[in-house]
């Protein structure tokens, strides 16, 4: 029975909180962090023991995921302060006449009209919606080819600094910018941003809410 209640009370003790982060080294997909005085370094996707995962890493700043949250610093920056989770930000989308789940929200802080589509690999925009937010895809972007409904089309893999639907936003999400009218005005809002929340389709409703 002891070590039955020892279990029970270990399963349900909270996490404990990282109280303090200092970036002391930073490399490609690379990056040694102080964490409550513990020096780590921290591959990409890895994560410390501490429950830190490394999420993008550069000269110049890095990118950690700490208590269900993802937090950028810079190199050098030392911060203290107990980063407990958020509560989690739900979203709610009402189904249209056309049967479509619709919604604004923003990229790179610029506003745009999402179509939420779950069978899109990527969020999905053509080169005019590109354009109008600054993406540099033919330059930054990897070319490659997309399936669409009237055949394949040429396209560019991007990765989005920052998306925005409601409450939610995400950082580091993956696109492709499709040559020509591509997916038309709207903006596919596919699964590298939707594969990151819960999903609950109600029939009326598409609940969205953060996986923290």
């Amino acid at each position: 029975m002891r070590v039955v209640w020892l279990i029970s009370a270990l399963l349900a003790a909270p996490a404990l909180a990282v109280e303090r982060i200092a970036v002391l080294g930073l490399f490609k997909d690379m990056a040694v962090v102080k964490i409550d005085g513990h020096t780590r370094k921290l591959r990409l996707g890895q994560e410390s023991p501490e429950g830190v995962r490394l999420l993008r890493a550069d000269a110049t700043s890095v990118l950690l995921w700490i208590d269900g949250r993802e937090q950028e610093f810079r190199l050098g920056q030392d911060v203290h302060g107990q980063f407990s989770a958020p509560s989690r930000q739900k979203v709610q989308i009402a189904r249209g006449i056309d049967g479509m789940y619709q919604s604004v929200g923003s990229i790179n802080g610029q506003t745009v009209n999402f179509l939420v589509d779950t069978g899109a690999t990527s969020v999905a925009m053509n080169e005019a919606t590109a354009r109008r937010l600054g993406l540099d895809y033919r330059v930054e972007g990897r070319p490659m080819a997309v399936g669409t409904a009237s055949g394949t089309a040429r396209a560019w893999r991007v990765v989005l600094e920052r998306v925005k639907l409601g409450g939610i936003e995400l950082r580091q999400v993956e696109a492709a910018v499709v040559a020509g009218p591509g997916p038309g005005d709207d903006v596919l809002l596919g699964m590298s941003f939707l594969g990151r929340l819960y999903l609950k389709d109600t029939g009326q409703l598409l609940e969205l809410e953060p996986k923290l």
